[in-house]
């Protein structure tokens, strides 16, 4: 047998064997790197793991992640939370479709604060379900628009996988988050556009009609929000500007929400080490992931997987975008079984690699596979986001299934955006860079 198809099937078999009886991932990972360098390559894993292990655990961008989690953990603890629905309702209610918008806009917020699909996802559902079921707004539309929506958790920046595909790809931590604004920007009104087109079809689903509120109702009512806002805003725009780096804007980040949290009367010594140690627990488990999958990455450079992969795919003359088709597929079906970082660190040997024959831009991919794995986040049997909502509402797989599926079909729909249309996602980094 080929040596490099060898090293394939025996990777293959390692990782479906150990994920499918639930090891972890960073286990399976690291399992499969030493398998591959004991019996497919000439090199002593004894040797070359542990400075793999530390040259992937100090990378400087790295540094990001803690801080970016513990922002979020501190803000989520600050009430944000009970203050969202109360400060977005007045302005939304007129709108068709009325507070249902609040799952889509609530969303977006939430995920600039906690970085992460499911706690956006359980956040906002916990908050918003409740007051939405008391008006009668429709079931189905409810438990679709929060899966959905909530995946901008990973899109909206500061997101944890944009600095987790940073690291692996080399690829400026900073520019990735200002290239997935406009991406997200586009998917809130992807969203709401489509519950506004539902809304005015099926005005009799589409919940109470709302008073209307005054200007200064509507002031009042976001006066708990705007400075969380403000904070995200002042994150991302001194990164934007180049006045901090991610790190630094990060350690700012924490400055302003510690001191908001005091504001709101929520800092205490009990709320600081609940955060830090939750932030400390999700950080550590990432980054295991990380230091595993560079494991696995140079044990399959040595058995020569990437470059065979990527001189077969160039013999198939396959065009960019039959490429992407293809790598859809493959995204949409790991995530079946995998949750986003994972399907990042897992895939990233063999297509990173690709995309660079192909001549495809990486900082684009970036986003491209940020979205993708979006879908991946609802699709089922491994959605995290539908068991977030099965738990939340009650309501079986199947139907949290098959509400979601209008919203997995927009996000497809941005994919094919973002590939007619590049500069959606290029535009702002390019010019940031000048």
């Amino acid at each position: 047998m080929d040596p490099v198809i060898g090293a394939s099937l025996l990777l293959a078999a390692t990782l479906t064997l150990l994920l499918v009886t639930g090891v972890w991932i960073g286990i399976a990972l690291i399992v499969g790197g030493i398998l591959v360098f004991a019996f497919c390559t000439p090199v002593d894993p004894g040797s070359i793991m542990p400075s793999t292990l530390w040259d992937a655990s100090w990378n400087w961008a790295l540094t990001a992640l803690p801080l970016f989690i513990w922002m979020g953990e501190i803000l989520t603890r600050a009430g944000l939370s009970a203050s969202l629905f109360s400060g977005l309702a007045p302005w939304l209610r007129r709108w068709p479709g009325g507070l249902m918008h609040v799952n889509v806009v609530g969303c977006g917020v939430m995920a600039a604060v906690a970085g992460s699909s499911s706690v956006t996802c359980a956040t906002v559902g916990r908050m918003s379900i409740p007051e939405l079921t008391k008006r009668g707004y429709d079931r189905r539309m409810m438990i679709g628009s929060l899966a959905g929506s909530g995946t901008f958790g990973l899109m909206i920046p500061p997101s944890i996988v944009m600095i987790v595909y940073g690291v692996i790809a080399q690829q400026s931590v900073a520019r990735l988050f200002i290239a997935g604004i406009l991406p997200g920007l586009m998917l809130v009104a992807l969203f709401s556009g489509f519950i506004a087109l539902w809304s005015l079809r099926n005005p009799a689903l589409a919940g109470q009609p709302e008073p209307p509120t005054t200007l200064g109702e509507k002031l009042r009512a976001s006066r708990d929000l705007l400075p969380v806002v403000g904070l995200i805003v002042a994150v991302i725009s001194a990164i934007y500007a180049g006045i901090a780096t991610p790190t630094e804007a990060a350690t700012l980040g924490i400055a302003g929400a510690l001191a908001l949290a005091a504001w709101n009367r929520r800092l205490d010594r009990r709320m600081f080490m609940e955060s830090l140690l939750s932030a400390t627990r999700i950080s550590c488990m990432i980054s295991f992931i990380i230091g595993t999958a560079a494991v696995l990455s140079i044990s399959v450079g040595f058995a020569d997987i990437p470059r065979a992969l990527a001189g077969w795919v160039d013999s198939l003359q396959l065009s960019n975008y039959a490429l992407l088709a293809v790598l859809t597929v493959v995204f949409l079906a790991l995530g079946c079984f995998l949750e986003g970082n994972s399907i990042l660190v897992l895939t990233s040997p063999v297509i990173l690699p690709m995309i660079a024959t192909a001549g495809i831009d990486p900082l684009w991919f970036g986003i491209y596979a940020v979205i993708v794995i979006e879908c991946a986040q609802i699709t089922p049997p491994v959605g995290f986001n539908l068991f977030i909502l099965k738990s939340i509402t009650g309501a079986s797989i199947w139907e949290v299934t098959k509400a979601t599926l209008p919203f997995v079909g927009l996000l497809l729909l941005a994919v094919v955006l973002i590939v007619l249309f590049p500069a959606i996602v290029t535009f702002l980094p390019g010019l940031m860079m000048r």
